[in-house]
């Protein structure tokens, strides 16, 4: 151990530098960040709890990037993985995914579940804000010398009790014992309202200087200091290890590893990487927009790639129902072992390499009353000649009672996001297709028991899946039962022991229970669970296309085609996968629709004759250069006569020839 020790502490310490957004890998970190940036720089924390089998979490992720880039030295900002941390989820009570929470001084002081951009910059700005209006202390001297001015007949132990007043009612971490931050400000209001002035404040922190400036500094001041001081044992510059106790060789070594790793984050590969190649606009109308990022999607975009029509794909990068399946995709030919994410990963870096672009939003609507059309995001308006609908499907809700309020707080629609997060709980599934199989063998992995609820007494769900489900022994069964009632508890009395926790934040509704009910006596029972997760189906996302394209009048919300191809009522748009498919609704079908919807669309661009115009624009303007000018033809033509004979610096023999 000793020699272990030795070998660790001779290693050198590498420069501090913090990332834009910072991967936390285990508890120590997590709490030692917290404990810097609450006593060190004053700085909040706005911490991401994510996982990567998340489709909103994918969808958020380079936003939240993004809003650090803007922010820059004024918050730090970090991301926790909750499949890898489930200490610091559970900490926090995190139920729902992302989860997004903000800390001051060690505090949490506001929070918010769900990828809502507009969320997210209010609450960082009110957290800076906040940061900024706290960063005071009042000294005990400048307390002193205004007591002096204003109240001569407070002694010395009167202010001290003021002081000390100040001091234990400060909540953050305060182990210098000051009177800071909203208390101090509070306590200098009073004084003001009282003589009419208030004591002056300091500035508690400084922003941050770099390590190896400091170092750099220290190693030029202890050069230049003269004789340096001299230990009775030894070298001063090396640290004596063999007087060093066991504990604290092992503090050093910890303390040196994690500056090491602090230094080695900013070295780390960027996980949002494949939100590179993001569209720009262009004076040029676009040939094909994409709109949607699951499997019909990306394969609509691999083939229009291939066919050099560099198409657009709008879509937040969660990759549709796809991206949310835990468990492995064994009914698409040719894959093997892999799960949906990953495939999801596979299609878009394919489209990516033949020169798909992509737009990391959610289209609004389009505007198909002139040409070119246009397509609106919530940040972007794209014009293009035409338009490929691949937006899937939402996922649809019980609307029974309890169920909207506790969204986030143990109600879910994606076991694969936070199945994790009940890990030895007890969990109910409604539904009986293969989507409620699926994410009920995805939970059985980590929950205590599963319940299947059904109306029927037979599921829809594939032959192979249910026989997994009615033969697994953590998962049982309830047919012929409805959810009448979901039941909440206040979240506060499951997080009040965390001493990081804002006991002043309002409390919190979490599942706790469910009513079943009977389809065919009605008899009620009561359950207790601690989540409920919804698979009863899903609806067409196509609200954006009321009043542009026609619907199936026998499915309601499905996009009407023409025959069996993927043309809609509108020319030039063009729909494939789970918006105009109410009956197959699989993987593989969608994304061979997507390929027709991509050959439909070059063959229709084709017949109208709209192709690249900037190509067109440019091939024309070089014609122009060489056209003949009035004077000679482009075969007549001589440069270097243009440039009045001045030849010098070629070849003699050329400049003969001229």
């Amino acid at each position: 151990m000793l020699r272990f020790a030795l070998l660790l502490l001779s290693m050198t310490a590498l420069a501090y530098a913090r990332p834009i957004v910072r991967h936390i890998r285990s508890t120590h970190e997590f709490d030692r960040l917290m404990k810097k940036h609450s006593t060190q720089t004053g700085l909040p924390v706005i911490v991401d709890f994510y996982s990567d089998g998340c489709g909103p979490c994918r969808m958020i992720a380079p936003i939240f990037k993004k809003l650090a880039q803007e922010v820059g030295e004024k918050a730090v900002f970090v991301k926790v993985d909750t499949n890898a941390l489930h200490e610091l989820s559970s900490r926090y009570g995190v139920r729902s995914l992302p989860t997004f929470k903000f800390f001051l001084g060690g505090r949490k002081v506001n929070e918010f579940s769900g990828a809502g951009e507009q969320q997210l910059r209010q609450f960082t700005k009110d957290v800076i804000q906040k940061a900024e209006w706290e960063n005071v202390m009042l000294p005990m001297e400048n307390l002193v010398s205004y007591y002096g001015q204003q109240d001569a007949s407070k002694t010395s132990k009167d202010i001290e009790k003021v002081y000390k007043k100040c001091v234990d009612q400060v909540k953050d971490d305060n182990p210098d014992k000051l009177c800071v931050g909203a208390v101090a400000r509070n306590l200098a209001k009073s004084l003001k309202k009282k003589y009419g002035s208030g004591p002056e404040f300091e500035t508690r922190f400084f922003p941050e200087e770099p390590s190896t400036s400091e170092q750099a500094g220290d190693k030029k001041a202890s050069e230049g200091s003269g004789s340096p001081k001299k230990s009775n044992k030894g070298n001063a510059d090396k640290p004596n290890l063999h007087l060093a106790t066991k504990e604290q060789l092992l503090a050093e070594i910890e303390s040196r590893l994690d500056a090491e790793r602090d230094a080695q984050v900013e070295e780390e590969e960027d996980d949002d990487a494949e939100f590179e190649h993001g569209w720009e606009p262009s004076e040029w109308p676009e040939r094909v927009t994409i709109i949607g990022g699951g499997p019909a999607g990306l394969s609509a975009a691999i083939y229009a790639a291939r066919a050099g029509l560099k198409p657009v794909v709008v879509a937040p990068p969660m990759g549709g129902q796809l991206q949310g399946k835990g468990v492995d995709v064994e009914n698409y030919p040719g894959l093997f072992n892999v799960t949906g994410p990953a495939v999801v990963s596979l299609m878009r870096q394919q489209a990516i390499a033949y020169g798909a672009t992509f737009e990391a939003d959610v289209v609004v609507g389009i505007d198909a009353s002139e040409r070119p059309m246009k397509v609106k995001t919530n940040s972007s308006l794209i014009e293009t000649h035409s338009i490929i609908v691949a937006t899937g499907a939402e996922s649809n809700w019980l609307n029974v009672k309890g169920e909207y309020e506790m969204r986030g707080g143990g109600v879910s629609s994606c076991a694969t996001c936070d199945g994790h997060i009940y890990r030895g709980k007890h969990v109910l599934v409604v539904g009986g297709g293969d989507t409620a199989m699926e994410d009920a063998l995805v939970l059985a992995r980590t929950s205590e028991s599963v319940t299947v609820i059904h109306r029927r007494d037979t599921f829809r769900a594939s032959k192979v899946l249910a026989q997994r489900v009615s033969e697994h022994p953590s998962i049982s069964i309830k047919w012929n039962t409805v959810i009448a009632e979901i039941l909440g508890k206040p979240l506060s009395s499951d997080t009040n022991d965390s001493e990081n926790v804002d006991l002043d934040a309002p409390a919190e509704k979490v599942v706790s229970g469910a009513v079943l009910k009977d389809v065919y006596t009605g008899e009620e029972t009561k359950v207790d669970v601690d989540a409920v997760f919804v698979a009863i189906g899903h609806t067409p996302t196509t609200s954006f296309l009321e009043g542009v394209v026609e619907f199936n009048p026998e499915h309601a919300g499905y996009v009407l085609t023409q025959g069996t191809s993927t043309k809609t009522s509108m020319p030039g748009i063009f729909a494939c996968g789970d918006v105009a498919d109410s009956i197959y609704r699989q993987a593989i079908t969608s994304a061979g629709s997507g390929a027709a919807a991509a050959l439909d669309a070059e063959r229709w661009l084709s017949e109208e004759g709209l192709g690249n115009e900037e190509s067109d624009f440019e091939a024309e303007l070089l014609a122009d250069i060489m056209a003949n000018d009035g004077r000679r033809s482009a075969e007549e033509y001589n440069v270097y006569e243009e440039a009045g004979g001045r030849v010098s610096g070629m070849k003699e023999s050329t400049g003969a020839e001229l």
